[in-house]
């Protein structure tokens, strides 16, 4: 029985994540915005699960997360499901961020500095990440005017960016992201094409999978297939100057350190 975190879980990918997981025996932490999307998560709940909650969008809420989840202990694995879409506005956040970039991309990276180091780490993407700016050039959108579609674009080649470097950086931890296609959520619309089952199918087999650990680790992946990811994804150059960056924008510097047991 594995120990997983699945954020973003009140419903859509994260909801189907967390009740597979469920169903198979495993012992999962859902993740709600606020205390209204908490309580749209009482039937797991009631099936075993525990619920941390905060806004991802606001860096503290995403840092009291963060301490809710170490204090229920290590996790095996973690599924960095939480995601936005397309803001027609920047919505900008606490912090001054807009909130594709804090919950798509500065979430999964905080997160990931903060909690105690599992085995395996799953960071959700989209196929439209091969579309993002890797100029690293104002993220923040105060200078260039808002556009919502390359935000998202662009927050997708972070986080892809992101798990691929953690792949390269952290001796012992798999790290992976999921392209779960285009799929019938509330963020994809009524009228996706993809299968919404054969979209969270892959993120809860990399989470639990017996298969070699060589053959998972630093890849994208859609539908239980690698796939080709954005070739800056790859560049370590761009990886660390992502990463620099982040960390600017966050107060977070990771470390290099082998992976602790906790």
């Amino acid at each position: 029985m594995a120990r997983i975190l699945i954020t973003g879980s009140a419903q859509g990918l994260g909801r189907g994540a967390a009740t597979a997981l469920i169903d198979d025996g495993h012992q999962v932490v859902v993740h709600a915005r606020d205390p209204r999307r908490e309580a749209a998560l009482a039937e797991l709940v009631r099936r075993g699960a525990t619920v941390v909650v905060g806004d991802l969008a606001s860096e503290q809420e995403t840092r009291n997360v963060a301490a809710q989840i170490n204090d229920l202990g290590r996790m095996d694995a973690i599924i960095h499901n939480a995601g936005v879409y397309g803001d027609s506005q920047p919505h900008p956040t606490p912090e001054g961020h807009p909130r594709t970039l804090a919950v798509n991309t500065l979430a999964p990276y905080l997160l990931t500095g903060l909690i105690q180091r599992p085995d395996r780490l799953i960071y959700l993407t989209s196929d439209m990440h091969r579309s993002g700016d890797d100029s690293l050039q104002d993220l923040d959108w105060s200078t260039r005017p808002w556009n919502g579609t390359q935000a998202y674009c662009d927050s997708k080649l972070f986080v892809t960016t992101l798990a691929l470097a953690i792949a390269r950086r952290w001796p012992g931890m798999i790290s992976n992201a999921v392209d779960p296609g285009w799929v019938p959520t509330r963020m994809g619309g009524s009228g996706a094409p993809d299968n919404l089952e054969q979209g969270h199918m892959t993120q809860v087999w990399l989470a639990v999978t017996d298969a070699s650990e060589a053959d998972l680790n630093g890849k994208v992946w859609h539908h239980h297939q690698p796939v080709p990811a954005a070739s800056a994804a790859h560049n370590p150059d761009f990886q660390n100057r992502l990463i620099n960056r982040l960390a600017e924008l966050t107060g977070l510097q990771f470390s290099d350190a082998p992976t602790k047991t906790f």
